[in-house]
């Protein structure tokens, strides 16, 4: 091997110091490659509190790893030597259009991660021109919501509270908000056994402990935000104080059914989406009973642990009522690629919403920022690696469900068995579509 002095002119050139940059936040927000990367920042800067509530599911949290392993499991198939210069990533949603077919869902205690709350949530969706879904549980009222996104559509998610005039009046206050979906949620009737909360004493608002002071110590920023804006509650409602659980199943109304859903919607006049949905079943009476969409969801494996995976369940769902009403989903979506693979296999749209936590803990605005930029930069990306130039060429051809976790096969005499019992207890359904007819493949098998 030869050697020589090195050239200087050349080494000169290759030579790039730049200025150390003040912007702190900004340069930590912007090595953040992956929403992976955000949780990890995340979970530095907030306490241990907030960061296991957003963080964590029910139980012994199966389910969540459950959902995250389906994206995981995803197979895509290019096609190759395909034009794919410009991608179009937009569509309607519930009849209006959305740059991308992703969204913000629904949180709770939103200040608790950072105290830019939801305002920070609706004005950057507003600015990515997506739709922002506030919670009954949100810490910033309706009203301020609307004035931090003027321009946004904004969607307003509704817990069925035993104290029914409280929902119906929060109902009135998104409309006259200007407020065009209303997302009711139906897999509430308890809260879910959320065993980080319950061993982090995690209370709302937060109380000041020995082992809560301990925690706060190497996170200034966290307890300075908070010690210095606007105390910490619930906007939307009556103000409540205790443990996460102990809210949660003081307001939500185990006797929720069909009738209490028909109360509901006689007082909005905007889009009705069910969100909750976990079986074929459940979808085909909604898809009679006209609403305008279903979000198939485990409430991000929070409730009950162990329930169906919402990516796996899709396909069947979109087969029997997709063409009825639009299926969203969510629940472990946590990249552009789980949203692509999601809108292949028939979802209108997805949310996500501890990916947007995440990058919220992460740097506040800015964070959230970071968050969708991620996600609809690998929106695009992986739909030209694909070969697609808008959502409407994504289809089943694109993905397989690769199932680590298939179903353990029943007798049919069993399984003719369970069916009848089924059909027993199950009031009768509406019959405002004519039956349909032939054999459903099963989800979470190749598809076709």
């Amino acid at each position: 091997m030869e050697r020589r002095l090195p050239n200087l002119s050349v080494l000169r050139e290759q030579l790039n110091f730049r200025a150390p940059s003040l912007d702190f936040a900004g340069a930590r927000l912007a090595k953040a490659q992956t929403i992976w990367d955000l949780r990890r920042i995340a979970k530095r800067r907030t306490p241990k509190g907030p960061f296991d509530y957003t963080d964590g599911a029910a139980e012994n949290e199966v389910g969540l790893a459950r959902a995250r392993r389906a994206f995981e499991d995803v197979e895509f198939h290019p096609s190759i030597l395909r034009d794919v210069t410009n991608v179009s990533t937009s569509w309607d949603v519930l009849g209006k259009p959305s740059a991308y077919p992703v969204g913000i869902a629904p949180t709770g205690f939103t200040r608790l991660m950072h105290a830019a709350g939801e305002r920070a949530g609706a004005a950057v969706a507003q600015q990515f021109d997506v739709p922002f879904t506030l919670s009954t549980l949100g810490t910033t009222s309706i009203e301020e919501v609307r004035k931090a996104a003027p321009r946004g559509r904004l969607w307003f998610q509704l817990y069925m509270m035993k104290e029914r005039q409280r929902s119906l009046d929060l109902v009135e206050r998104a409309k006259a908000a200007g407020y065009d979906t209303l997302l009711i949620t139906v897999d509430t009737p308890v809260a879910g056994a959320r065993h980080r909360d319950k061993r982090n004493g995690m209370s709302f608002p937060p109380q000041l402990t020995p082992m809560t002071i301990l925690d706060a110590l190497p996170r200034p920023e966290w307890w300075i935000n908070y010690l210095t804006t606007e105390p910490l509650e619930f906007a939307s409602i009556t103000k409540f104080d205790g443990s996460v659980a102990d809210i949660l199943d003081a307001m939500f109304d185990p006797s929720i059914d069909y009738d209490a859903l028909a109360e509901i919607r006689s007082h909005w006049d905007g889009k009705v989406v069910i969100k909750g949905v976990q079986s074929v079943e459940d979808a085909r009476r909604l898809a009679d009973l006209g609403v305008d969409g279903i979000t198939l969801s485990n409430h991000g494996g929070r409730q009950l642990d162990r329930a169906p995976v919402p990516f796996l369940l899709l396909p069947e769902v979109v087969r029997e009522v997709g063409k009825d009403l639009e299926v969203h989903v969510d629940t472990g979506i946590m990249s552009g690629a789980d949203v692509v693979a999601s809108v292949a296999l028939g979802a209108r749209f997805t949310m996500v919403g501890r990916a947007y936590l995440y990058g919220l803990m992460a740097g506040g605005k800015p964070g959230v920022e970071r968050m969708l930029q991620i996600i609809t930069g690998e929106i695009e990306r992986v739909m030209r690696l694909i070969g697609v130039a808008s959502l409407e060429e994504l289809g089943p051809q694109h993905v397989t469900q690769l199932v680590r976790l298939a179903p353990r096969q029943i007798s049919p005499a069993t399984a003719a068995a369970a069916e009848a019992s089924v059909d027993a207890a199950a009031p009768a359904r509406a019959t405002t579509r004519p039956a349909r007819t032939g054999s459903r493949k099963r989800a979470g098998t190749t598809t076709d």
